[in-house]
Order: structure tokens, then C-alpha cells, then sequence
């Protein structure tokens, strides 16, 4: 017998062999139909797997994000099978599950892939997956493999990079493939599909290697969940921040100027400003002070801090200088540059902690295939501070720091989140600089924050930056999908490398803690994501124009600037429309700019001295006076802009 734990804390005995499916039906049968997938003592197995020791056991269903990445990566398989048959002579090479959905990279050869195809491909993967083939591993050896391979180069690489007795196969119906594992139980399970799109994609990422077509699809146990995702699909092309951006006029790029590098225009110029301010002035309040510095640094100093090694290689390359042998890099980070502005003095602990804030812009050299919109650019500004403590200041100003990245969400709302501690990889020691004592002590410092401050927060081994680990805030949009807004880091290695001191109460030298903190993360990525959330809605106190005044007509214009002169005494940003264009035309276009409130001025309004006002979406507050308006407008900002 062998003795199974299962999640709720709970033993129970079974015979030797048996397998998840087992253990499920000795729970329920209802969750035995509904079981896909399983983990057992850490590793992902099949619901068939023998279990032939004692363990732990976590059995997932669809409705578990490891369930999902099962149920996916199945449909990557029977993708590829579809493929193959209907494309003879194609090159298979990886199909993971991701996010949402999963992919297939082919080389195709003579042939293409197009929209065209997509129909055709959908109907193969469902006329395979009615057969309900199961999912079967089996171990293979490395020549024998290689033999299987032996005409496709993308698979033999593969194997040549794997160890002999590493290597398994799965197999469906009449088709296998190289696979580590994780299926649900066969193909009858997935019952809709839809091919989403194609793009090109390099083998293993390397421009220089061959391009390959990367199928992309999603799957599910119903049809009317892929009916509900598509639809939401279809809302996320109308929030789509590149659609909105240009519409609203915000920003755009320019081929000229290089890819992956954003130019702003006045109003989103604007919208930026505002954000700078509104959290310039929450951190005036927090005790922050802000500094300035260079776009470039001497590589040196990059190689001192450690990103050299950690982005030099894929980074923009060092800018050389008429004198021999000096180079400079622009700045991939802010934090070194923070470092030597510590360093400029000697600090007592009295002077602690130091806390210097900075929207400073910074550069990588992202692919071309992976830039998209602001969400992924080669130059990007973040809205950086680190802060200098004693080790006994650490978990207050860190907590702190939970605080302004609360406020900051809950005046822009964003309420659905998740805290993600992000741990180092205790396998992997080669990623991270800095001994195991001080990754130890940042680490609990993190937990014991999270703790104290009762975030919903979840543990992500090696998720860590290269200098310390961090707690991420994973914020769900509007349409339910999650982005990494917001870090704070403590750090423990910098002040190490750059030998910062501060005299302490002892009179002797002693080395501060640094905490790294973003709340937006980047202004690009933030503005993108709160495009995308509020649909160009933004939050009233955020907005560009607040109120556009439409007149009826000419006559009404001086009225019009009357109205707006009073309006910019209450703080109330507007603009007056005053075109020769009906009053129907400015009434649209006004929506469509999502300005929140329109006041509608003619010969009544300039008669009684007052305003018709009617708000984005069509509801009519009727005819007020200004001040009336302005309450309305100072409640409204106050209800959704919070006090920090």
C-alpha cells in the first residue's frame, strides 16, 4: 500500500500503481469525469500515471490554471497532427501551452498558411479529437529518436541537447512527438477550437537562425465557452491601447525614428504629465526626493552593478567616444545611477532613510518580433525611487511602499489583484548575484511584509530579479486578464557592489538595505494597460479635457469663453467647440473622444445663465448653473481619485 496526501491535508492508503483517476474516483465520481490533469509530489504527470510510492497529490480540473496549460498543450499535439496530414511534409518543432491558448512553430516548406486555412485546420483538430485517442507517454532512447527524427533538423537538435534515458514520447492516435508530459486524458475532451492567427517566428528565438510559421489557437470543453471568449476578443480589438491611442490622439511611432520608440503628442504629453504629478505629489508627502539623472553612464558602472552581464549582450550596444578605449551604454536601469547619488555623501544613520525618486527613461534592445504598441518598447520610462534604510527601518518603509502602490491603484481603478512574491531559484544559483544570507533576508523581509499587511499574495519561485527578490502586483483588467503592474524589491547586493555606508549609532560603518520600487512600473505599459481597462474612459480627475462646451452657434461663442473662464476658476480642464458644424456632429465627435461631460450653449442657456449638461454615454442632467456643474464634477473626482 502507499499512503497519498492530498491538498486539504488529508492521507489516504491505495494499492501500489494506482493512478490519479483512481484517487479521484475514490473521492467522487463527479470529480473523476471532471479530472484532466495532476501533479504528484511537485511534477506534473498524466491522470494515468502508476503512483508507486508514497506522495503528494493534486488532481486539477478545467477549472485550474494547470488544467488549462493541460488541456492546452493536449491541443498543441493534435494541432500538430492536423497540421502534418493536411500539410504533408512539413517541419514539426515546439507547441507549448500559453496564457491563453497555445501555439505550434512549423517550417512548411513549399507551403503557406494563411486566413484561408484556419477553417479547414479547425474542422481537422475536431474530426481527430472525436476519436477520443488517449494521451500515452513512453520512454525512448536517444537513438532510437534520433532515428525518428532523422529527417526533421529542428526535432534532432532538440534531442542532441537531451540526455539518453531523458527522452519520452507521446503518442495519439498515429501521431507521436517529443514531449515531456502533462495531457489530459485523450482528445474526446476538447470539443471547440479556433485557429487565431499566424505569425513569423524564429527557431528558439535567434534572428539569425530559420523563420518559422507559429500557429496560435485556443480550446475548450464547450462550445459556448469559445463563444464567450471570442466575443470577449472582440471588445479587447475595440480596447486594443494601440486603436485607442491613435484615435485619442495620444501617442504614435514613426519608422524614422526606430522601432519600439514612442512619440507623444500633446494630449497624451498631457495625460502623462498628469500621472507624473499625481504620483510626484503622493511621494512629496511619503518623504521622497527626486533626482535627476544622465541617459547614458560609462560601462563600467554597468558592469559594477551587474547589468552589464545581465543585458549588455542583448542590449544597444556601447557608444564609443573619440578617446581610446572609453565606451558608454545607454541606461538600461536607474538604480546605479542612484547608487554613485548615495555615494556623493556620508550619510549618519541619523540621515536615514534616504529616499530618491526619479521618472527616469531607460533602454533595451528588445526584438523586433516581441515589440508591440507601449506594451513592449526598446525606450520606456519608469517611475523609479530607491530607497536607502538601516536593516531596522526595512519593514516599515517596505510597507509603506504597499501602501503608495494601493493608492495608486484604487485612484485608477484597479481593485482585482494578486501580490506575487517572487523567490530566487534555489537550482539555478548562477542567475542571481549576492550570497545565500542576504537573498535569505530580503526574501523573509518580503514574506513577512505581505503578511502584515494581509495582501492575497501567492509565492513564485524563481521569478526573482538577478539582485533580490520583489513582490509583483498582478492586476485582472476590465476584461479579466492579468498584467504585472507595480514592484518593490529589496536589495541587499547593490549597496554591496557599489560599497554604500552609513555611520551608525555605534560610530562604526555599516552597510544600508536598498528597496527598489515602480508603482506604475513603466509610463508606456501602464498607460497602455489603463487604456485597455477603461476603454479610453480614464478616470475623470485623469482625463485630457474634462468638458468640451458646444455651442449652437457663433452668436453664443462669447458666452461660451464666459462659461469656460469659470469653469478653469473651479480647476475644471475644457475647450470650447465653437465650429460652424451642427451641433449633432460636435455631440458625436465628443463622444468618441471620450470626453465625460458636454455643455450645450445657446440662446436659453445665455439667457438664464446657465449651462445644459449631458454626460458621455447620453444621459441628460439638465440645465444647471455653472457652480451647480462644478460640485458635480469636485464630487465625482473626489469619489474616484482617493487621499493618500
Amino acid at each position: 500500500m502507499i499512503k497519498i496526501t492530498l491538498p486539504d491535508g488529508s492521507v489516504k492508503s491505495f494499492e501500489k500503481d494506482s493512478t490519479p483517476i483512481d484517487v479521484a474516483k475514490s473521492i467522487s465520481e463527479g470529480l473523476a469525469r471532471n479530472v484532466i490533469s495532476a501533479s504528484f509530489n511537485g511534477t506534473t504527470v498524466e491522470t494515468t500515471t502508476s503512483l508507486t510510492t508514497d506522495g503528494s497529490l493534486i488532481l486539477y480540473t478545467w477549472n485550474n490554471d494547470e488544467g488549462k496549460k493541460a488541456f492546452w498543450h493536449s491541443s498543441a499535439h493534435v494541432l500538430a497532427q492536423a497540421l502534418e496530414e493536411l500539410f504533408p511534409g512539413c517541419q514539426l518543432t515546439i507547441g507549448p501551452a500559453i496564457d491563453n491558448g497555445f501555439y505550434y512553430d512549423v517550417d512548411f516548406g513549399e507551403h503557406t498558411v494563411s486566413d484561408k486555412d484556419f477553417k479547414t485546420i479547425e474542422n481537422k483538430i475536431i474530426e481527430i479529437a472525436r476519436g477520443k485517442h488517449e494521451f500515452s507517454m513512453r520512454s525512448v532512447s536517444k537513438a532510437d529518436a534520433l532515428s525518428l527524427y532523422k529527417d526533421n533538423i529542428y526535432k534532432t537538435e532538440l534531442i542532441e541537447n537531451l540526455e539518453d534515458g531523458t527522452i519520452t514520447f507521446c503518442d495519439h492516435s498515429t501521431f507521436t512527438d517529443l514531449c515531456r508530459g502533462g495531457h489530459i486524458p485523450n482528445t474526446g475532451i476538447i470539443k471547440a477550437v479556433k485557429v487565431l492567427s499566424v505569425a513569423g517566428a524564429y527557431w528558439r528565438g535567434d534572428e539569425n537562425k530559420p523563420q518559422l510559421t507559429r500557429v496560435y489557437g485556443i480550446s475548450f470543453p464547450k462550445q459556448k465557452e469559445l463563444t464567450a471568449y471570442l466575443e470577449l476578443l472582440e471588445e479587447a480589438k475595440k480596447r486594443d491601447h494601440r486603436k485607442l491611442g491613435k484615435e485619442l490622439e495620444l501617442f504614435t511611432f514613426s519608422q524614422k525614428v526606430g522601432q519600439g520608440l514612442p512619440l507623444w503628442l500633446p494630449k497624451g504629453a498631457a495625460l502623462r504629465e498628469r500621472l507624473e504629478n499625481f504620483l510626484k505629489h503622493a511621494q512629496k508627502k511619503a518623504g521622497y526626493e527626486m533626482v535627476v539623472t544622465p541617459h547614458i553612464g560609462q560601462k563600467e558602472l554597468y558592469v559594477t552593478s551587474g547589468h552589464y552581464a545581465k543585458y549588455g549582450e542583448d542590449s544597444f550596444q556601447p557608444i564609443t567616444t573619440p578617446k581610446e578605449g572609453e565606451e558608454f551604454l545607454l541606461k538600461p536601469m536607474n538604480c546605479p545611477h542612484h547608487c554613485e547619488i548615495y555615494n556623493s555623501m556620508q550619510w549618519s544613520y541619523k540621515d536615514l532613510p534616504k529616499r530618491f525618486a526619479e521618472f527616469g527613461t531607460v533602454y533595451r534592445y528588445e526584438q523586433s518580433g516581441e515589440l508591440h504598441g507601449l506594451t513592449r518598447v526598446r525606450g520606456f520610462t519608469q517611475d523609479d525611487a530607491h530607497i536607502f534604510c538601516t536593516p531596522d527601518q526595512l519593514d516599515k518603509e517596505f510597507k509603506d511602499v504597499i501602501d503608495l502602490v494601493l493608492y495608486v491603484f484604487g485612484s485608477l481603478g484597479f481593485e482585482d489583484f494578486t501580490a506575487q512574491v517572487s523567490l530566487r531559484d534555489p537550482e539555478k544559483p548562477e542567475k542571481y548575484i549576492g550570497s545565500l544570507e542576504n537573498w535569505e533576508k530580503a526574501e523573509q523581509a518580503i514574506i513577512n511584509a505581505a503578511k502584515d499587511k494581509n495582501l492575497n499574495y501567492v509565492i513564485e519561485t524563481g521569478e526573482a530579479a538577478f539582485y533580490g527578490p520583489k513582490l509583483d502586483f498582478m492586476v485582472k483588467d476590465a476584461l479579466g486578464r492579468q498584467w504585472q503592474l507595480g514592484t518593490i524589491q529589496v536589495d541587499y547586493n547593490l549597496p554591496e557592489r557599489f560599497e554604500l555606508t552609513y555611520k551608525g549609532s555605534d560610530n562604526e560603518t555599516h552597510r544600508p538595505v536598498m528597496i527598489h520600487r515602480a508603482p506604475f512600473g513603466s509610463m508606456e505599459r501602464f498607460i497602455a494597460i489603463l487604456l485597455e481597462h477603461t476603454g479610453g474612459n480614464f478616470p475623470l480627475w485623469l482625463m485630457p479635457n474634462q468638458v468640451s462646451i458646444l455651442t449652437l452657434s457663433e452668436k453664443y461663442e462669447k458666452y461660451g469663453e464666459k462659461v469656460l473662464t469659470l469653469l478653469e476658476n473651479h480647476e475644471i480642464r475644457a475647450l470650447v467647440d465653437n465650429r460652424s458644424e451642427t451641433i449633432g456632429k460636435k455631440i458625436r465627435e465628443a463622444e468618441m473622444n471620450k470626453t465625460p461631460y458636454m455643455i450645450i450653449i445657446g440662446e436659453q442657456e445665455e439667457n438664464e445663465g446657465k449651462i445644459s449638461v449631458r454626460q458621455h454615454g447620453g444621459d441628460d442632467l439638465g440645465t444647471i448653473s455653472v457652480d451647480e456643474f462644478a460640485e458635480i464634477v469636485t464630487k465625482e473626482i473626489n469619489r474616484t481619485k482617493k487621499q493618500f
